[in-house]
């Protein structure tokens, strides 16, 4: 290993991938400056630098993406390097070129590659000038709505509008007829405005069963480059990854080679350096056409270090001092297989809509060889409505696919937050689902077999309710352990539930969902007899951390659980339970919920479709939020007429706050 030429590294990120980075970059001797807004001022990649600095407000706008208030904390701090991580500033040619003027390495592509793949029509002209492999379409600046309807109605449906500057899935639509083109185009550019501050767009024909295979390519400034083999990240999510793994199941050692030496060709084509992925379609056939290529580390890139034994980070802090490839192609293989799954605090069954607030509670599976977390959050932490709700990337390793698979089962299973909602019980349905273990894979996976992965709200059976009631009368029994009579041989110091000339018993009032759950419990030597719906169920158990191991009628199991006040979760097999433990006296059974329409999440109103008086059917589109940088059409609930429209495009709307008053019927 050669000399390193970066002495203090700032990292213009946030979040997991900012720790990510920090971790490589002081492992190898370099101090590391870390930037925060006001939401991230007690973020853990605040606290793991060496030293943070203060750029500005929540809103990316006003901190993450003020390139000039970055520059600024780099020379102040004497950081002579700057990694972007993905996201934000990371594909920012303008950025990456005033880092050079000021004497700062930019730790990524050269400013001509950023440009030449920032534009995605841009990107495919190269590539068709390369001789790369492109699906027919239309990538010409020309943009009037005319001239794209009749591009989109020559290319023929179903096809994609794109944002040529976007990313992460946002300004993408799937149009399936001529009919629906206008008013998905008008949609995608005010996302791709929003997002990436130009509503450019090209178009493509839609192939109807493709994969999505990515390529990691590596390139130095002398001339070499490698590619690191592929990811399949079919499985999707309007655009967006869900689980992504490498290598790409079944495919051949001569498609591999083929799609890896095109990858190659691609990156040398704009003279790329650094750590970039090609992305292809890969169609039914064997065909492969190339998609995009980003000029970044990506957020999947955990996978391939799982199975090349490679640090990423570290190759491209090796690379932007100007030093050579630390390996060559033939000094790369494929050992084994590996997943990554994205775990949100969004709610799969409310259309995946994104939560915010308190993570109360995160417990996450032993890490060794097999399991790596990368997260920026632990408990106590929060998650903002101003940037993507991700709580963490849980990757894993084992020989072969079927291992591998079920330690990604194991792993989910084992991984449990409490305060949000969040996807791990959809994400263990999917590592579960015989299609997605038989590898039958394709970008239309979650159309397909979405229903089947969503549950809908765990009942609470009878084992789970003994479980939360034997969590309450340990507790009781503890907290009752604490405070010490002066006489220890008093009555009043017992805590065995005894009263005079009758059973010892307590009563249990548990919340879960809209169920009320009035549960006696018996005291008996050494546990609790339960009377649960009717049947009696002898419990008894112990706790030790954040387990509660428990014997229900001779069957032993454990179960994991967090907790704070009166609010109990419990986790088994990657479900959970959220109890509300209170009085009888306190639960409302009888309240209805609002007719009125209220926001599903906190975001910003962009477009606002009715108006006071307005008679509207069921189903209709009233309004549109954007949350998490993706806009949400919020409908109709049933014919009715509105009454009043309570915000207007551009405010800021709290999760619950209503937007529209109905007349009374």
């Amino acid at each position: 290993m050669t000399n390193i030429s970066i002495s203090k590294l700032l990292i213009a990120n946030r979040g997991e991938i900012a720790c990510r980075i920090i971790r490589t970059a002081q492992r190898m001797g370099i101090e590391c400056v870390a930037v925060y807004s006001d939401a991230d001022k007690n973020a853990q990649h605040v606290k793991l630098a060496d030293e943070a600095w203060y750029i500005g407000p929540s809103p990316a706008q006003e901190s993450y993406l003020r390139s000039d208030k970055i520059l600024q904390v780099a020379k102040q701090s004497g950081a002579n390097a700057v990694h972007p991580g993905y996201g934000f500033l990371s594909e920012n040619a303008e950025f990456a070129a005033t880092c050079q003027q000021n004497n700062i390495i930019f730790v990524g592509p050269p400013v001509g590659a950023i440009e030449a793949m920032g534009s995605k029509s841009e990107a495919k002209r190269i590539m068709h000038e390369a001789e790369v492999p492109l699906v027919s379409g239309y990538h010409g600046d020309e943009q009037s709505e005319s001239l794209l309807q009749a591009e989109a109605d020559k290319i023929g449906y179903p096809l994609l509008i794109k944002a040529t500057a976007g990313g992460g899935g946002k300004g993408m639509r799937v149009v399936e007829s001529s009919a629906e083109f206008i008013d998905a185009l008008n949609s995608c550019k005010r996302e791709a405005k929003s997002s990436f501050g130009d509503d450019k767009v090209l178009i493509e024909k839609y192939l109807t069963k493709p994969r999505h295979v990515e390529i990691q390519v590596f390139a130095d400034s002398l001339g070499n480059a490698v590619h690191l083999f592929e990811r399949d990240c079919s499985v999707q999510r309007r655009h967006q990854k869900v689980i992504e793994e490498a290598p790409a199941p079944g495919l051949t050692e001569e498609t591999r080679e083929q799609m890896g030496q095109v990858a190659i060709k691609a990156a040398k084509a704009i003279g790329y350096q650094g750590a970039g992925t090609v992305e292809f379609l890969y169609d039914e056939d064997g065909s492969f056409y190339f998609m995009e290529m980003n000029t970044r580390l990506q957020v999947e890139h955990p996978v391939t270090e799982m199975i090349t034994g490679l640090d990423l980070v570290e190759w491209q802090i090796v690379v932007a001092n100007g030093n050579p490839l630390p390996k060559q192609q033939a000094q790369l293989s494929i050992n084994g297989h590996a997943f990554e799954a994205r775990i949100y605090a969004e709610d799969p069954n409310n259309d995946f809509l994104p939560a915010t607030g308190l993570i109360s509670y995160m417990g996450t599976p032993s890490t060794n060889q097999h399991v790596r977390v990368d997260s920026g959050i632990i408990s106590g932490d929060q998650v903002s409505v101003y940037y993507d709700p991700m709580i963490a990337k849980l990757i894993v390793w084992d020989t072969d696919r079927n291992a591998a698979l079920a330690r990604l089962r194991g792993a989910l299973a084992d991984f449990h937050v409490a305060g949000l909602t969040t996807n791990i019980e959809f994400l263990h349905q999917l590592a579960s689902n015989d299609s997605f273990i038989g590898a039958d894979l394709d970008t239309h996976f979650l159309d397909k077999h979405g229903e089947e992965l969503i549950l809908g709200q765990q009942p609470a059976d009878d084992a789970i309710l003994a479980a939360a009631s034997l969590k309450v009368m340990l507790d009781q029994s503890g907290n009752q352990q604490q405070l010490h009579s002066v006489d220890p041989f008093s009555p009043w110091s017992d805590k065995s539930g005894w009263r005079l000339n009758e059973d010892n018993y307590h009563q249990i009032d548990l919340v879960y969902g809209s169920g009320h759950y009035e549960i006696t419990a018996h005291f008996r030597d050494d546990g609790f007899l339960f009377e649960i719906n009717n049947q009696e169920i002898f419990t008894k158990g112990y706790i030790s951390d954040n387990k509660l191991f428990l014997e229900l009628d001779g069957h032993k199991s454990t179960v994991s659980f967090a907790q704070e006040k009166n609010h109990l979760v419990l986790f088994r097999n990657a479900s959970s339970w959220s109890f509300e433990v209170k009085d009888s006296s306190q639960v409302d059974l009888g309240q209805e919920t609002s007719a009125n329409l209220t926001a599903p999440m906190p975001g910003t109103v962009i477009q606002v479709l009715v108006a006071d008086g307005d008679s509207v059917e069921e189903g209709q589109a009233l309004i549109v939020m954007e949350a998490m940088k993706m806009e949400h059409t919020i409908k109709a609930h049933k014919d009715t007429t509105i009454k009043e429209v309570l915000f207007n495009v551009g405010d800021l709307v709290d999760e619950g706050a209503e937007l529209i008053s109905f007349e009374e019927e």
